[in-house]
């Protein structure tokens, strides 16, 4: 099998390219955030010697195979889920958290940070238009389907930030408290409608439901409780179910995602469906008909362990209601992160921090196959596409 490799060319390379994705109507953006300060060493998370910045890779997606047309600097973290980045559903604005930086008194430890960096993705070339700031420790975002919201959960605070959007400004609007600062709130997903936002702790293993009622959210005080330290979490683009992935103790485990049913008079968890060793990401198809999920599958951890594999896992399932069938895995590579998939489902990109790269799946509806690889400046932990 002939795989492809393409990478970024530097900064300046890149930003030449990113005409081609203005001119291209039907483009699809996929935006990988990428951590220059951390490597993995014999199971380890490291901080390398004078690490270089952050920088965030933009992808054309709607091409095939899949290429780079842009990169830019800005602050992020392979610490939280692989859901720091967001991106408005028009594609006009990104907005990418900053779990932890450099400590200023040791470089070779990190503290947790509390930036968001908000970047304009219709100017040419994109740039950085703004730096705003959450309580500490950022994690998880998600942007409602009207563009006009975005929630932050900041893992190191115990809280949600909330923010406005209104074009190219984004205006800090209040926080939801979720009483615990240890209770570690990972990502947050709003529903379809934009009245509901779902928000993962994995410092006491529940969930919190959150009413969104315009600008104002609250918290319902309503909780869900699943598996040992739930993720990355999403809701399916038919408004119906959520799929949250659950991390364990990355000590050989398998552990599952959870099904909840968005459907009745209050959202519940219905089904766990066994994945593989310590999820990361996880994405629904634009149809919603089907979702990936991104197992690390103990590459992570050092070699010596008893259940350590030589590779990632990108396991695909069927989704009919609640029901979820296996229908195809692919191994990537090492210590992966996120996933991501192509409007039309044929394609799918899975991060690797280990190979600073991307893999690019192909999927036919029933198998599952590595195509190709795009190479990224920095570990890629971070990837979305926008959720329309």
């Amino acid at each position: 099998m002939h795989i492809r490799v393409l990478r970024a060319g530097g900064l300046a390379a890149a930003l030449v390219a990113l005409p081609l994705l203005a001119s291209g109507a039907a483009a699809q953006l996929a935006i990988s955030s990428n951590d220059h300060k951390a490597v993995l060493v014999n199971g380890v998370n490291t901080v390398p010697a004078s690490p270089a910045d952050d920088t965030v890779t933009l992808i054309d997606l709607n091409v095939s195979p899949p290429k780079i047309v842009g990169e830019l600097k800005a602050p992020s973290s392979v610490v939280g889920p692989p859901q720091n980045v967001a991106i408005t559903p028009d594609e006009s604005l990104a907005l990418i958290s900053a779990n932890m930086k450099l400590d200023p008194a040791d470089p070779k430890k990190t503290v947790p940070d509390n930036r968001i960096t908000v970047i304009d993705l219709k100017s040419n070339p994109p740039a950085v238009v703004a730096t705003i700031e959450t309580d500490p420790g950022p994690a998880g975002i998600s942007i409602n389907r009207a563009g006009t919201l975005a929630l932050v959960a900041n893992r190191n605070a115990g809280s949600v930030s909330i923010f406005t959007i209104s074009g190219k400004t984004v205006t800090a609007a209040g926080k939801v408290d979720l009483g615990d600062p240890k209770s570690g709130p990972c990502s947050v997903a709003f529903s379809p409608d934009g009245k509901t936002a779902l928000v993962t702790r994995d410092g006491d293993h529940k969930i919190s439901i959150l009413a969104v009622d315009g600008n104002k959210v609250t918290d319902t005080k309503r909780t869900l409780t699943g598996g040992v330290r739930p993720y990355a979490i999403q809701v399916s683009p038919k408004g119906d179910i959520a799929i949250v992935g659950n991390q364990g103790g990355n000590s050989g485990d398998v552990v599952s995602v959870h099904v909840i049913d968005l459907t009745g008079k209050a959202p519940r968890i219905v089904r766990a469906v066994d994945v593989g060793q310590y999820l990361e990401g996880l994405a629904f198809s634009d149809d919603g008909n089907y979702v990936a999920v991104l197992a690390q599958n103990g590459s992570s951890v050092a070699e010596t362990h008893p259940f350590y594999n030589d590779h990632s896992l990108v396991v695909v399932f069927s989704v009919k209601g609640t029901e979820l069938t296996k229908v195809a895995e692919a191994k990537t590579g090492k210590w992966g992160q996120g996933v991501a998939w192509s409007r039309d489902g044929k394609s799918l990109l899975a991060q690797s921090m280990s190979d600073n790269a991307l893999a690019v799946l192909s999927f036919d509806g029933k198998n599952l196959q590595v195509t190709g690889q795009l190479k990224v400046n920095g570990g890629p932990e971070g990837l979305r596409t926008a959720e329309r």
